[in-house]
């Protein structure tokens, strides 16, 4: 979906971007093939060329990064499949108040096939959080841009994020998805193991006050309960990125643009 996106390029929005796959300027390369484009001027049209070659050439190097503050923030699933293999998958639980009064108590993250569980107390330092998401070129979260990532910045002042987010919650609405995270897995089918079915944010915050209490059962449910709100977003953001590109991309546009000859 990456190299199929046109909206970065300045002056261009969804409308023209939508135009193009209309007429059959499906990506990057037969943009540049093509000698113009309607609509656009020579010089524009070698404008534009200009700034594509260059970001071929940032994607074909690996510097995405370069190209993240070129895209509308809901516009960056786009970059979900191309760099799935460096995604970072991440969740987090709190003591239940403000960043201010508040603290961070878990952090999941999963990336290359593996689930973290950074602890406060434990493994949760700035340094250990900040080697790991530097592993990662897009982050994926539920509803973290406006919790997740906020309460991390807060407490871990400095902390450098991957340059691509991709939040599922916004995804879901746009998807005509409703609810939150446990409620759209009920939705989807996707199950959790009988232990923590049923537990929201509000039970890790009880399970969390009861681990400092010393009941080590409940630091096991609390742990667990994070890894299912962790590994879930895996599912879902295959689910979700395959549906927005089904339904927002070029590839049905084209389908229905394409008549084929009868024959009698």
């Amino acid at each position: 979906m990456l190299t199929s996106s046109f909206i970065f390029l300045p002056g261009v929005g969804p409308v023209t971007e939508r135009r193009w796959w209309q007429e059959g300027t499906l990506n990057w390369t037969q943009f540049l093939a093509q000698p113009a484009i309607p609509g656009l001027s020579t010089a524009r049209k070698r404008w534009y060329d200009d700034e594509l070659r260059t970001a071929q050439s940032s994607a074909e190097q690996g510097r995405l990064d370069q190209l993240a503050a070129r895209f509308p923030r809901r516009e960056h699933w786009r970059l979900y499949g191309t760099c799935r293999s460096r995604a970072g998958y991440l969740d987090i639980e709190t003591t239940g108040a403000s960043p201010q009064e508040g603290e961070v108590t878990v952090v999941g993250l999963h990336h290359h096939g593996h689930t973290l569980s950074l602890v406060r107390g434990e493994t949760l330092t700035a340094e250990r959080l900040q080697a790991e998401l530097d592993h990662c070129d897009l982050l994926v979260t539920f509803f973290g841009s406006r919790f997740d990532i906020p309460y991390l910045c807060a407490k871990f002042p400095g902390l450098r994020l991957p340059p691509w987010h991709f939040d599922l919650c916004f995804a879901a609405r746009r998807l005509a998805l409703q609810g939150g995270l446990k409620h759209i897995e009920q939705t989807l089918g996707i199950e959790r193991s009988k232990s923590i079915r049923g537990l929201d944010g509000w039970d890790a915050v009880r399970l969390w006050a009861q681990w400092g209490d010393g009941d080590v059962a409940a630091r096991d449910r609390l742990l667990a309960y994070n890894r299912a709100d962790t590994e879930h977003l895996v599912l879902l953001a295959d689910r979700f990125a395959e549906d927005l590109m089904n339904q927002l991309g070029p590839s049905l546009i084209a389908l229905s643009s394409f008549h084929p000859t009868e024959t009698r």
